[in-house]
This record gives C-alpha cells, sequence and structure tokens, in this order.
C-alpha cells in the first residue's frame, strides 16, 4: 500500500462516516412528524414513476430549454459515475482500471467524452440564466444563491478535473489510448495542451485524481446541508408520490380519534414523514410559484416558499424533537404564523398547477388544506366572510343562504322527476347548489335537461334531498363539515341504489367520482361534458348547419375538471362539432391551463391583497378575439362573467356553458 493510497483510504472513511450521519439525521427528523401516511403500495408502479419522471425527466422537459440543461447535468451524472467508482477504486488500489469489460469500456470511455462537453455547456448555461438572463423563478435569496453557484462550482470542476484526468492519462500514455478506451475529444485536448516534451503529464493525472474525488466527496457531504439535497432525494420522493391517478384527492381526518389534542398542522409534528420529505426535496427552481395564479397576480403567496418554509422548519425544530428537547424558544414558535404567514395559505385556489408542474412531485396543496383544517378545526382562525358559508352549509345545505326546499325550483316546467317520485333511471342528474340556485347557472341545469330529454336519457334529479357535495368546506379546511355531507349524501344515494351519476359542476364531480370512495360511495360518475360528447358521438345529438350566433370562441379548461380529471378533449369535442364555428386555443390551455380564481373556496373570499386572477384569464380570452368564452364549470362561469364585465366587454364577448352552446345549435 503506498502512501497516496493509505491517504485516501483514511479520507473515504471519514467522507463516508460523516455522510452516513447527516442522512440518519435526515431521517431521524422525519420521524417527528407523526400524520401517519402509508406509501409502500404498488411498488411497480412507483418504480414506473421513477423510470418515467425521475430519469426520463418528463416533467422537467415541459420547459424544453431548462428541461434539456437539467436533462443533460442529471444524466451526464449518472453516466459519470463509472467515472467515479473507477477513481474511488483506484484510491485503494492505484493501477486499477474498467478495462476488463472491453467493448462496453468503449461505451463508458465514449459516453463519459461526449457527456462531458454537453454537462459543461449545460452549467455554463445554467450560471448564464441565473445570473445574466435574470430568469424571474430563479430568483431566490442571497443564501440560496450562494448555494446554487457552489454546487454548479463543484459539478463544473468535477467535470473538468475529468477531463484533465484524461487528457494528460493520454499524453503520459505517449498519446496512445489504452484498449477498447475511445476518447475523441479527450485525445484532441491532449495534442493541443500537450507535446512530447511536455514536462511530466503523470503528475498532473495525479493532482487532478486527488482534485476529481475530493470534490466528489466534498460535493457529497455538502448535499445534506444544500438546497440541493434534492440530488439525494428527488428520486425518493418520486418513488413515495401520490399514486392516485386524481392526484390531489385530500385525505380525510380521523375525527373520532378521542387522542387528538389538534387536527390539521400547526407544525411539523402533525405532518407526515412524505411532507417533511417534500421539503428535503425542494429544488427552489420555481416552477410551482410561476405556475401559480395567485402569484401571477402579484399575491405573497409563493407555494416554492411554503415547502422551504417546511424545510426550514423542520431544520430548526426537528433536531431538537430528536434529542427529546419539548422546551426554549423554538416551542414559542409554529410554522403556521411564524414562518408561513396565514394570508398566503388563504390565498390558495387549490388549482393544482404547482404540483402538476413540480418535477420531484412534491404536493404542495394537500400541505396547504392541512394547515387550513388546523387554523378552522383548532384555531377557529379563518377570514371573516367564511363564518356566513359555514353557517349556511350548516343550516342550508349550501354555501349561499338560499332556502333548501327550493333546491328543485330551477326545474318547474320541464317535467323532470325527483328519485322520491320513481327512482328507476340509467343517471341521477347531480344538479349541485350553484346549478340549483345560482340564477345564472339554473339556465345551465335546464339546458342540460332539455339535453338529456331530448337525447332521450332515463334521468331523476333527488331535489330537496340533495345537499352540498362538501367539496367547498373540506378545501377551506372544515373537514367536519365536509364529513358530515359526504356520508349523508351517500346514505341517501345508495338507499336510492344509485350506481350512475352526471353533474354539471366539476367540483360535485371530483367529490363524487373520487373523495367519497372514502367514505363507501362507490358511483360511476360522468361530468355533463362527456356525456354531451358520447350523446354527439351517437348521434344522439344533432347540429344545424349553421351555428346560432356564434363566430369565433375559445375554452377555458376548469382545473377541477382538466388537471384533477384530466377532462379535456370531450368539451372541446363538442364544441368543435357545431356547424360554422371557429374555435382558438387561449395561450395557457390544457393542463397548462390558468385557473379562474374561484377554486379553494375563493369563490366566498375577497381579494385582499394583489390582483384579481379572474380578471388576468379573461384577459387571455379576450385577446384570442373570441366572441364566446365556453366554460364547463359554474365557478369558472361567474368569473370568467365577472371579469367580461370589467373589461367592458359584456356587449361583444358572451359567456356561455358547452351544454348552452349544444343546445343552441342542436336539431
Amino acid at each position: 500500500m503506498t502512501i497516496k493510497n493509505f491517504i485516501f483510504i483514511v479520507v473515504f472513511l471519514l467522507s463516508l462516516t460523516f455522510l452516513f450521519w447527516s442522512c440518519r439525521n435526515l431521517l431521524l427528523y422525519m420521524k417527528v412528524a407523526k400524520k401517519k401516511d402509508n406509501r409502500f403500495s404498488d411498488v411497480g408502479r412507483r418504480i414506473n414513476n421513477v423510470i418515467k419522471i425521475a430519469f426520463g425527466q418528463s416533467k422537467l422537459l415541459r420547459d424544453p430549454v431548462a428541461g434539456t440543461v437539467h436533462f443533460l447535468i442529471f444524466w451526464g451524472f449518472m453516466l459519470f459515475i463509472f467515472a467515479v467508482v473507477e477513481a474511488i477504486i483506484q484510491g485503494f488500489y492505484s493501477d486499477f482500471t474498467l478495462q476488463f469489460l472491453g467493448p462496453f469500456y468503449s461505451a463508458i470511455t465514449f459516453t463519459q467524452d461526449f457527456f462531458g462537453i454537453l454537462v459543461v455547456l449545460a452549467v455554463i448555461t445554467a450560471l448564464a440564466r441565473r445570473y445574466f438572463f435574470n430568469i424571474p423563478r430563479l430568483k431566490v435569496d442571497k443564501s440560496a444563491s450562494i448555494d446554487a453557484t457552489i454546487i454548479l462550482t463543484l459539478i463544473l470542476i468535477v467535470v473538468v478535473s475529468m477531463f484533465v484526468q484524461s487528457t494528460s492519462g493520454i499524453a503520459a500514455n505517449n498519446f496512445i489510448l489504452h484498449e477498447n478506451e475511445v476518447r475523441p475529444i479527450s485525445a484532441y485536448f491532449a495534442s493541443i495542451f500537450f507535446n512530447e516534451t511536455s514536462s511530466n503529464p503523470e503528475l498532473l493525472n495525479e493532482i487532478f485524481w486527488w482534485m476529481h474525488i475530493l470534490t466528489i466527496l466534498g460535493f457529497m457531504n455538502f448535499l445534506p446541508y444544500s438546497k440541493h439535497l434534492h440530488v439525494f432525494t428527488s428520486i425518493p420522493n418520486t418513488f413515495f408520490a401520490n399514486l392516485d391517478p386524481i392526484r390531489n384527492s385530500l385525505k380525510p381526518l380521523d375525527l373520532d380519534d378521542e387522542k387528538a389534542e389538534s387536527f390539521g398542522a400547526a407544525d411539523i409534528e402533525q405532518l407526515s414523514w412524505k411532507q417533511i420529505l417534500d421539503g428535503y426535496s425542494c429544488t427552489e427552481c420555481g416552477r410551482c410559484t410561476e405556475a401559480c395564479p395567485a402569484n401571477a397576480v402579484g399575491k405573497s403567496l409563493s407555494p416554492k416558499e411554503i415547502i422551504v418554509n417546511i424545510r426550514r422548519r423542520t431544520k430548526d425544530k426537528a433536531p431538537l424533537l430528536a434529542k427529546g428537547i419539548t422546551e426554549g424558544s423554538e416551542f414559542e414558535k409554529t410554522l403556521v404564523h411564524d414562518y408561513i404567514e396565514d394570508k398566503v395559505l388563504w390565498q390558495c385556489t387549490t388549482c393544482m398547477a404547482c404540483v402538476q408542474e413540480c418535477p420531484v412531485m412534491i404536493e404542495h396543496v394537500d400541505s396547504i388544506v392541512d394547515m387550513r383544517r388546523n387554523l378552522v378545526l383548532t384555531e377557529s382562525q379563518f377570514p371573516p366572510g367564511l363564518n356566513n358559508v359555514f353557517k349556511s352549509l350548516e343550516t342550508n345545505f349550501s354555501p349561499w343562504a338560499f332556502n333548501s326546499a327550493d333546491r328543485a325550483k330551477w326545474a318547474d316546467g320541464l317535467e323532470v322527476k325527483t328519485m322520491a317520485e320513481d327512482s328507476n333511471c340509467e343517471y341521477l342528474f347531480w344538479v349541485g347548489c350553484a346549478g340549483s340556485f345560482d340564477e345564472r347557472y339554473k339556465k345551465v341545469s335546464q339546458s342540460f335537461a332539455k339535453i338529456m330529454q331530448k337525447a332521450g336519457v332515463d334521468f331523476r334529479i333527488l331535489g330537496t334531498q340533495e345537499k352540498c357535495n362538501g367539496d367547498t368546506a373540506r378545501r377551506l379546511g372544515n373537514e367536519y363539515l365536509t364529513q358530515m355531507f359526504m356520508m349523508e349524501n351517500i346514505e341517501t344515494l345508495n338507499h336510492y341504489k344509485v350506481q350512475k351519476i352526471v353533474t354539471a359542476c366539476p367540483h360535485c364531480f371530483h367529490s363524487l367520482k373520487n373523495e367519497y370512495k372514502q367514505f363507501g360511495g362507490h358511483f360511476e360518475v360522468l361530468h355533463h361534458t362527456e356525456l354531451i360528447n358520447e350523446l354527439i358521438s351517437s348521434g344522439k345529438i344533432t347540429f344545424k348547419e349553421d351555428g346560432e350566433n356564434i363566430n369565433t370562441i375559445t375554452y377555458h379548461d376548469s382545473c377541477y375538471l382538466g388537471r384533477y380529471n384530466q377532462v379535456y378533449e370531450e368539451p372541446r369535442n363538442s364544441i368543435k362539432e357545431v356547424k360554422g364555428i371557429n374555435f382558438v386555443e387561449m395561450k395557457r390551455s390544457k393542463d397548462k391551463g390558468f385557473c379562474c380564481g374561484a377554486g379553494g373556496g375563493r369563490m366566498f373570499m375577497e381579494d385582499d391583497e394583489g390582483g384579481r386572477i379572474n380578471e388576468e384569464r379573461t384577459r387571455e380570452a379576450l385577446e384570442t378575439g373570441a366572441d364566446t368564452i365556453a366554460s364547463a364549470c359554474p365557478f369558472c362561469m361567474t368569473m370568467m362573467t365577472d371579469g367580461v364585465k370589467h373589461f367592458e366587454k359584456t356587449e361583444t364577448v358572451k359567456v356561455k356553458d358547452i351544454a348552452e352552446i349544444v343546445l343552441e345549435n342542436s336539431n
């Protein structure tokens, strides 16, 4: 054993020990989170997620420039693993190489050479984007900026030192590549920077071997204390991501837990280990905040900052909890209030754009709603306007103060039967609170009922037996009211042996289809645009030769229909079937669509900061030149209508539901 080998072994073991200690602490800190969360089911699908999202970088590549830069850096490092392994083994045995792998070694060396150049270019591009092009979402505080610079610099050193090693090694071997070694770029550099008279390329090779290996060991030990901890945690976080294809079905609270001292999450102890892992995994790339509609119009909400603050609070408090310490200045603070302001939690529309864009599968909305739950159920702290909403839900079974006895008045004169009158039918039409009480949306309920009657669909309504589906209460954190409505509605639906439900409200649709299962409500649920599309496709609804009063039409995607449930094409197909119209898309559409601003209970709250989300979305709709804005949601219709009024376009631009457009133009 040489002195070099001895020194390396000592350094390597010390480095590995410190890394193990750091990672052990991170795992211990996750254990302070007491909320149960089973993420170990269906390993096959989880592995598929890792392959597609973590290794395939599918979500990062939604942004072609930044995605490509990261893809090259990620895969460069993945492919450099062979060089790292070779260098580490050389620390124990200096003459070791991977040449014995034969043709595979050729592929390894060529790939290292090729990707080495690409990684250098990618790192330079990443630094330029951060410091010269001033990409808004990359603007972070000073410490995070320094952190990013250190990481990118270390990556550059790793790659450059690898190149100097290979070029000096070629020069030391009289410019002859070893058997099965294919390094065209390194060989070219060797011919430029070295010649036959160059002094001691072996020494240079040795120096840069140490630089390479020490940088890698330093890089690994810096990561647990860096915002780039995601290098270690992003793959596990992707593996443990929510497998539910409807990615944001909120989990219920156990309200019958007699031992519970609080509900929701006020601090990290009330979070789950996965929510702590989300904090570890945040790359601070800002994609979530860039996509956030509240942030886009100048509100304080930044989904990135919420997750980063969970990580900061974990760093400050978890080490104390892990040691059994329960007193001190840190315990006078909480995650909510001290690290995260109440107001930003109430600015969230739960549109899920942040979750959609996150490349490491962080679940921002779950954490936001958990903190809302604590504010409502434990602290009774919420915006004043919600007092009336909660009171109306309790007394009128609707977020509005309408008499529940009037639920079926929208259907007067339409000869629509209730389930109580005759429950023998194919579909239950779940009308929803807006469809029952809102003057504008009652017209949509009527239009859809007429379409079903035209097509011969056998349907009924619940009438006065229908109650709010619970979505508004759940997103506002009032899980008590949510579960009350869900269980009562399920009891009613099961009493009538309901199997198929159709509704015109995406919020009702999402709850009935996905969240009612949590309490035993298993139903086949369609959104009205899906059923309308089926009726058109089957020829049960046909259209006039000339469209009625429509020239150009654009469609606004409801978040709860689109991002939540991936229903994108059915509404568009129905519109495009109408004769004589010109359909145009907005700049932000489908899974990149922009929220109307009403979800997450925002429909019932005032805008106390920044601009109005609905006005931003309406502006985008008006820019298309459309004379009709189509929607498929009562909340969206209200918000877009208000936006059109704001821009004083009510005389030239109409907001209509898909059902109204289809009915007006059908034979």
